[in-house]
């Protein structure tokens, strides 16, 4: 415990003293740590929307005008509740208008010069979320398609599948972007100490010399690392919720309702703390490098 404390009051004093070069290496840290926070919050939240997709999937079964009573009885069948769906309804040409009408009112009159209903009757397969990303709707979907009757299949697995390559590509980019910012915050922070440790050269060479442990000559600059990581690492946070909040309403509250997402989240306790100490590591890592290799 002595030299934990006298190791936390000289890198404290060391960073006070060296304020300005350690603030390079702090900012470091905190702009790795942003732009790996800033891509998790993206990547969580496109996860969210993906999952609350593949678990509200419908299939979307289109009629033909001419659609005789047997051939809806075939549909009908082929769309009974079972392993793959859970519920149908059937949505005449007339209530398909009167929803289109209600959902695009600036094109209500458009319609009504047209005519005829131009709109098809329709099921809605609500499915299971169970079944939601499996290959047993696409063998649903090929069924219903061949039934004499059908018009069209339209099911939104495509985009679930591009939504999900999408999550896994920002993902990818976040991690190789941290990861990236991430070496060279700890390079950053290494040479920091390096000079601290240079300037405190003669000090420490007395020390050596009338027996003090390692702990107490290379400790505190060690410590001065895990500080610059936790600065780093809480300054990352604080500039990251500040954005957050400030876009929240203005931008990403609409995009949010636009997409159906209940809400736009940022980055849970625990993952905030993971980032905290991961910055504190990576500031130890690089006190140690400095600290062992001079």
């Amino acid at each position: 415990m002595r030299a934990l404390r006298y190791s936390v009051e000289e890198a404290v004093v060391s960073l006070w003293r060296g304020r300005k070069s350690g603030l390079l290496s702090t900012a470091t840290i905190a702009l790795a740590l942003f732009v790996l926070g800033a891509f998790l919050v993206v990547t969580a939240n496109l996860q969210s929307l993906a999952d609350q997709w593949s678990n509200g999937a419908e299939l979307s079964v289109y009629l033909r005008d001419d659609v005789t009573a047997p051939q809806r009885q075939a549909i009908e069948g082929a769309l009974a509740p079972g392993a793959v769906v859970a519920s149908r309804d059937f949505v005449s040409k007339a209530a398909a208008l009167a929803r289109f009408k209600q959902t695009f009112t600036d094109l209500a009159s458009t319609v009504d010069t047209l005519g005829d209903n131009p709109l098809p009757a329709s099921y809605e397969v609500r499915l299971r979320p169970s079944a939601g990303a499996g290959d047993a709707i696409d063998s649903l979907a090929g069924r219903v398609r061949a039934i004499d009757g059908v018009a069209d299949v339209r099911y939104d697995r495509q985009w679930i599948g591009r939504l999900m390559s999408a999550v896994r590509v920002v993902r990818g980019i976040g991690l190789g972007l941290g990861l990236l910012l991430t070496i060279a915050a700890a390079l950053t922070v290494a040479n920091v100490v390096r000079l601290a440790l240079y300037a405190r050269r003669d000090e420490l060479e007395i020390m050596q010399l009338v027996g003090a442990p390692d702990a107490f000559v290379r400790g505190p600059f060690v410590m001065e690392g895990v500080l610059q990581g936790g600065i780093g690492s809480l300054a990352a946070l604080a500039v990251l919720g500040a954005v957050f909040v400030s876009v929240r309403g203005r931008v990403l509250a609409p995009l949010a309702a636009a997409v159906n997402l209940p809400s736009i989240r940022f980055l849970p306790l625990e993952l905030c703390l993971l980032l905290v100490v991961g910055g504190m590591v990576v500031g130890c890592l690089g006190g140690m490098v400095a600290a062992w290799r001079s």
